[in-house]
């Protein structure tokens, strides 16, 4: 990532009046090409436009001379530089002499030892010697690893004077320091690091090689250009002959990979390695850039994001790149391997219990799609970032990870017109505690109260993801559980789709909190309520209220209390879910409609088609893969 105005900060020359002028003359002949026939102590600054440097970046050049300026200026102009070139004359031997003893101690006094200012050694006047001092600089540039490298040149003459600008951006676009270590003569541990995420982001199919396919697409994404089929092979052959693991099964291996790039570096093109560096995101320090991970998404007021069906694909080819036992889960293994890529593990403990898993408690196919789902709409900053380590806008070809969103209209629109595009609806669980709202979450996932006492404590979760078909079309329910705390609930707790008001049918003074939170904070909203009656396989106890649940929902115009229990052999019925998720979808429906039992048996037909052709559709899709 490149930022504008960042190149050539500052020049210096030796101190002694007479060499003070070399470095003036050399940009004064850059600027005009001709050798200047009077050469002031010091040129002025001079900014070279973006449009006329190999590099498409402005360049500002400073110079600076002893005779017009202090050390304060001269270390002011250190501290802002990008690149320093110290200059020295070929044919003077105290003028080499004086770049150890005077001019790198006195910029390493005034730079921070790890990130330290490239540095470009010049020779001048090259014009007046027959001889080369290249001998005499190599061992300055072996010992100090600041050192990019030396250019010899003449003023007078022309010569190398563009180069030497070249070699000085170069420097700070495409530095050596953060990429190698010469005294090791290895590539440095965070190039490391960069290079196998960029690798294994590119092993598309994951079988720990880059094939022609995937080193065709790398090229194409990084330079823009495809490789000829000879030059594929030409790169693996020069990577056999120095490796013997660096390609297998025709394929070129993380370690021929690493090679290849230590081999570029080595042969000064480290432009190659920065620019792939570059294009999968990262900064000159090897972190990825903030705005690769986070870029701008506008979401408007009471509106929620999704992902979008491009962005589904994606995860599913993710999903399937790591399902290697094609057992529709993700062992924890695959799903380490799968994070591989990650800084971090960024799911938590609690994750296995917010959404679907199988038997062994393995994340399954609907269960990684919900949590992605989840991540979305309650964090979206946090998924386009998650988005960002898979690599989705070079392996999707799209320009950023802000393509995977979909924004949804504003609510309030949605209910005005009586129909909305949104595909995740929120419902929120009140109740006191103990009336069931973790078994009826739990239930919602498919857990029987056998299976939910096997949740540890720390692994448990406030919030429950799943699918429920509602006329044929899948759609995505997120339930919270709210804390009971009737004095004080936030604008974040009330604003949902739908309310599930839960009381334990077997405890006399659990639904009178139902009724007071229903009373006080949604009566006279718009949001569609439904009175849960928990714990139904026990004895039901007459509620401590002025009038019974049913009374009560008859009132207020309500659906009936709809009995639920987690308590079963098998999973529990998921048939209250889908009328949950139908009354999110559509808030409109009358009270008669809730009450209408071809109504729900419409919705319920709907959602057990829906959800045998959609496993269906998944394992034709993994069986020829």
């Amino acid at each position: 990532m490149l930022k504008n105005s960042r190149l050539i900060r500052l020049v210096c020359g030796d101190k002694e009046s007479v060499n003070a002028l070399i470095f003036t003359s050399l940009i004064m002949t850059l600027v005009s090409e001709e050798f200047p026939a009077v050469v002031p102590y010091r040129a002025e600054e001079i900014t070279i436009p973006a449009d006329v440097t190999p590099e498409r970046v402005p360049t500002h050049i400073v110079d600076y001379s002893e005779a017009e300026q202090t050390d304060e200026q001269l270390y002011q102009e250190i501290s802002k530089a990008n690149v320093i070139c110290i200059v020295y004359s070929v044919n003077n031997k105290k003028s080499i002499e004086k770049v150890t003893s005077h001019w790198i101690p006195l910029i390493n006094e005034r730079t921070d030892k790890d990130s330290r200012v490239p540095l470009i050694l010049v020779g001048n006047k090259s014009d007046l010697v027959e001889h080369s001092s290249m001998e005499t600089v190599l061992p300055i540039m072996n010992k100090y690893t600041e050192i990019e490298t030396c250019v010899e040149c003449s003023a007078k003459n022309l010569k190398n004077i563009s180069e030497l600008f070249y070699y000085a951006q170069k420097a700070v676009l495409h530095p050596t320091g953060p990429l190698y270590c010469p005294e090791k003569k290895e590539m440095r541990s965070a190039c490391v690091r960069a290079l196998t995420r960029i690798f294994k982001v590119s092993d598309l199919d994951n079988d720990g090689i880059l094939n022609d396919h995937e080193l065709t697409f790398f090229q194409r994404t990084c330079f823009n250009t495809p490789l000829a089929p000879q030059a594929l092979e030409d790169v693996k052959n020069v990577v056999r002959k120095n490796l013997t693991d660096g390609v297998r099964d025709n394929g070129l291996t993380l370690k021929g990979f690493l090679f290849l790039h230590t081999l570029f570096i080595q042969r000064g093109r480290h432009e190659t390695t920065w620019a792939v560096l570059r294009r999968f995101g990262y900064d000159d320090d090897l972190e990825l850039h903030q705005d690769y991970l986070f870029p701008l998404l506008k979401i408007p007021p009471d509106c929620t994001t999704e992902l979008n069906h491009n962005a589904y694909l994606f995860l599913q080819s993710v999903f399937d790149k790591h399902d290697k036992d094609r057992d529709c889960a993700l062992s924890p293994e695959e799903l380490m391997d799968l994070f591989d890529v990650f800084p971090y593990v960024p799911w938590g403990l609690d994750v296995n219990s917010t959404v679907c898993t199988n038997d062994q408690g393995w994340i399954t196919y609907q269960g990684y799609l919900s949590q992605w789902t989840l991540t979305t709409y309650l964090d979206v900053q946090r998924c386009l970032e998650y988005l960002g380590y898979l690599g989705y806008s070079i392996i999707a070809e799209q320009e950023s990870q802000a393509s995977a969103i979909t924004v949804t209209r504003d609510k309030k629109l949605d209910l005005k017109k009586k129909q909305t595009q949104r595909n995740v609806f929120r419902g929120h669980a009140f109740g006191i505690t103990g009336s069931g709202k973790t078994g009826f979450l739990q239930g919602f996932l498919g857990r029987n109260l056998v299976r939910q006492k096997a949740i540890k404590e720390e692994h448990k979760s406030y919030y429950a993801i799943s699918t429920a078909h509602v006329y044929g079309q899948e759609k995505y329910l997120l339930l919270h559980e709210i804390f009971p705390d009737f004095d004080f609930l936030s604008e974040t707790e009330l604003s949902c789709d739908i309310v599930c008001l839960i009381y334990d049918v077997s405890n006399p003074c659990s639904f009178e909190y139902c009724a007071r939170i229903f009373k006080q904070y949604f009566m006279d909203s718009k949001t569609p309520c439904m009175l849960i009656a928990a714990k139904s396989d026990l004895p039901e106890t007459k509620q401590q209220y002025c009038m019974t649940p049913l009374e009560f929902c008859r009132k207020h115009k309500m659906p009936p209390p709809q009995s639920y229990t987690c308590n079963t052999a098998a999973a529990p019925s998921k048939d209250i879910f889908i009328k949950l998720t139908t009354m999110a979808v559509y808030p409109h429906i009358t009270h008669a409609d809730l009450k209408s039992s071809t109504f729900w048996l419409r919705a319920s037909v709907g959602a057990t088609v829906c959800a045998m052709l959609g496993f269906a559709m998944y394992r034709a899709l993994l069986r020829p893969r």
